[in-house]
C-alpha cells in the first residue's frame, strides 16, 4: 500500500514557482511524494530541506546529496533550519493534517475504521495520547475540544457522557465507540465519529497550535519573493492559513499608519486552488484539500 499519495501534486510545487539554483524546506514529508517532485525541479546546487515527526516517515528518506530529512516537528522550522546554517530560503510547502498511512496503520488509533488503544500520536515522543485526553481531561475541556476542534453542537452532552462513563478505563476505539453510541445518528455515524475523533486528535498533536507557531516563523524565512504553498484539509487549519496570509494575524486586523495603508508580510498568489473531480476519484481523501499560495513581499 502506498504509503500516503501526494495531492495536488503538480499544483503545489508550482505554487512555490522553483528556482533550479534555490533551498526549499517540505514541512511535511510523509511519503515523500513533495518533495520528490521538488527535487526533479532542482539543480545540483539547490537544496531541499524536509521535516516529519513521525518516526514511520523515516524509512522514506530520499538518497540524494541536495536532501535533507529532519525528524523533528516543524514548529521548530526555524531553530533546524539554523542549526544546518540556513537563515534564508527560497519557498516553503505544507499538507497539514494525519497522512493516508496514518489513517491507515490500525495501530495508530487513527481511524475508526479499526478497533486499537486509543493513541492518535504523530510522533511517539508526545507525552499526551488519545487514552490520556479521554480519561483525565475534565468535562470543561472535553466540551471545548469537541466544540472548538470538533465542531460538534452536541459538545456539552457528549462530554458528560464520557466523564459519567469513566467507572473503567476508556482503553480502546471500540470502547470510545460504545460509550458515545446513542449520539451517532444511523444516517450519519461515521460523520459524526470522524468530528469527534478530529477533535480529540487535534489536541493530541498540538495541530492548531503547531500550524500557528509554524507560520509566525515564515516572513523572517523567507527571501522577498519567496513563496508559501500551503493544504488545509479543514476549516480549522484553512482559516489560519487565510488570515495569515491575509493580514499577518490570526485574530483582528493590522494597524494602519497615518496614510492608511498596512504593512503585511505576504501577498496571495492566484485563488484558492481545489482537486479536479479526477483527482478527487483517484484519491478520496483530496476531496476536503485547499491550497493556498503567498509570495514573501518587502518589509
Amino acid at each position: 500500500m502506498e504509503y500516503h499519495k501526494p495531492v495536488l501534486l503538480k499544483e503545489t510545487v508550482d505554487g512555490l514557482n522553483i528556482n533550479p539554483d534555490g533551498v526549499y524546506v517540505d514541512v511535511t514529508f510523509g511519503g515523500g511524494g513533495h518533495s520528490r517532485e521538488i527535487l526533479s525541479r532542482l539543480s545540483g546546487k539547490g537544496r531541499l530541506f524536509a521535516f516529519d515527526q513521525d518516526e514511520d516517515a523515516l524509512k522514506n528518506a530520499i538518497e540524494d546529496e541536495r536532501f535533507v530529512l529532519i525528524h523533528e516537528n516543524f514548529r521548530y522550522i526555524k531553530r533546524f533550519l539554523r542549526f544546518h546554517g540556513v537563515r534564508k530560503v527560497d519557498g516553503i510547502l505544507g499538507d497539514f493534517g494525519v497522512s493516508s498511512h496514518q489513517f491507515d496503520e490500525a495501530g495508530r488509533g487513527f481511524s475508526i475504521r479499526f478497533d486499537a488503544d486509543l493513541d492518535m500520536r504523530m510522533s511517539k515522543k508526545m507525552k499526551n495520547s488519545a487514552y490520556d485526553v479521554v480519561n483525565s481531561y475534565s468535562e470543561e475541556e472535553l466540551r471545548r475540544l469537541f466544540s472548538v476542534y470538533g465542531e460538534l453542537t452536541n459538545a456539552k452532552a457528549i462530554a458528560e457522557q464520557i466523564v459519567n462513563s469513566r467507572d473503567e478505563d476508556i482503553k480502546t476505539i471500540a470502547d470510545l465507540k460504545e460509550v458515545v453510541d446513542r449520539f451517532l445518528p444511523k444516517h450519519a455515524e461515521h460523520k459524526v465519529l470522524a468530528k469527534i475523533f478530529q477533535g480529540i486528535r487535534i489536541e493530541v498533536n498540538e495541530e492548531l497550535k503547531v500550524i500557528e507557531e509554524f507560520l509566525l516563523q515564515t516572513p523572517e524565512l523567507l527571501d522577498e519573493e519567496g513563496r508559501l504553498s500551503l493544504i488545509s484539509y479543514h476549516s480549522l487549519e484553512d482559516r489560519l492559513v487565510k488570515r495569515f496570509i491575509r493580514s499577518g494575524m490570526f485574530e483582528g486586523e493590522p494597524e494602519k499608519d497615518f496614510y492608511g495603508n498596512i504593512s503585511v508580510p505576504f501577498k496571495k498568489v492566484g485563488k484558492m486552488i481545489v482537486p479536479s473531480k479526477e483527482e478527487i476519484k483517484l484519491n478520496n481523501r483530496a476531496r476536503s484539500a485547499k491550497l493556498r499560495i503567498a509570495k514573501r513581499i518587502k518589509d
